[in-house]
């Protein structure tokens, strides 16, 4: 069985794949203080209750964009599952996508990898929009490559500076308003934050599809994903499929294009 391991700026998570079945997903907040064994002892007895073991795994795929969990999270393959991980990153790794950008190596292992299992179940070109920590745009052209994309601050941790740096703004929910204008402080920040994202969203999409196919033809496909993507993907009526197993599709493809070629 394979692991695939997505590491992410706010959560860690885990799957276990039987072939094409996935058999358990699990998350765990990200933080650099923990060790190996600690991800070792949740991870195990949360996969017990599924009904399995850490010998049943016998490969694994890891995908960081947070540097300092990275060494943990390698450690944690070999000395737990018995496995070294194929990495997201490592030259020796074929991700499968052309990364048609300035300088290939900028691209974050995360955004390939979403443009790999974007690619194998959508038609290019297409955009992805992944809203958590950051909300980031990932555009592949008609050709199938990735061709860059947008990177901002996710809403969550938009509203969270703001509390921090503005002395009276108190801490708030992300929540969709009755109304744009708010009627005091609370409301007014909530607004700014669901409907400021929510213009954002539709503004920088229809950029880029001006960009990407001035004709409209062929058209681009729009695939959301990320842990807020729910939040503003209705209200903006412009994301056509969401793929809450984006990442994790994408880390089994490329293992299985890998493992295939020896890599």
């Amino acid at each position: 069985m394979l692991l695939a391991i997505d590491a992410g700026n706010t959560n860690v998570v885990f799957a276990i794949y039987d072939g094409d079945t996935p058999r358990g997903r699990w998350r765990i907040s990200t933080d650099s203080r923990r060790t190996s064994d600690e991800y070792a002892v949740w991870l195990t007895s949360a996969m017990a209750l599924k009904g399995l073991a850490a010998q049943d795994v016998n490969a694994a795929i890891l995908s960081s964009v947070v540097p300092a969990t990275t060494p943990d999270l390698i450690r944690l393959c070999k000395d737990h599952f018995g496995c070294v991980p194929m990495r997201i990153g490592d030259p020796a790794v074929d991700v499968g996508i052309e990364i048609r950008i300035d300088n290939p190596r900028e691209a974050g292992a995360d955004r390939l990898v979403n443009a790999v299992a974007a690619t194998e179940r959508y038609q290019a070109p297409l955009v992805v929009l992944d809203i958590g920590t950051g909300t980031t745009f990932d555009v592949v052209d008609a050709d199938g490559a990735f061709a860059g994309g947008i990177i901002a601050p996710g809403p969550t941790l938009s509203l969270d500076a703001l509390h921090r740096v503005a002395a009276q703004l108190p801490k708030v929910d992300i929540a969709k308003p009755d109304r744009v204008i708010g009627r005091g402080t609370v409301g007014a920040m909530q607004s700014g934050m669901y409907w400021g994202y929510t213009a954002m969203i539709e503004g920088l999409l229809r950029r880029i599809k001006a960009e990407l196919s001035p004709t409209g033809t062929p058209p681009v496909t729009v695939i959301g994903t990320g842990g807020m993507v729910r939040v503003f993907a209705e209200e903006t009526g412009m994301v056509d499929h969401i793929d809450a197993d984006l990442t994790l599709r994408g880390l089994l493809l490329i293992y299985r294009r890998n493992a295939k070629s020896g890599g």
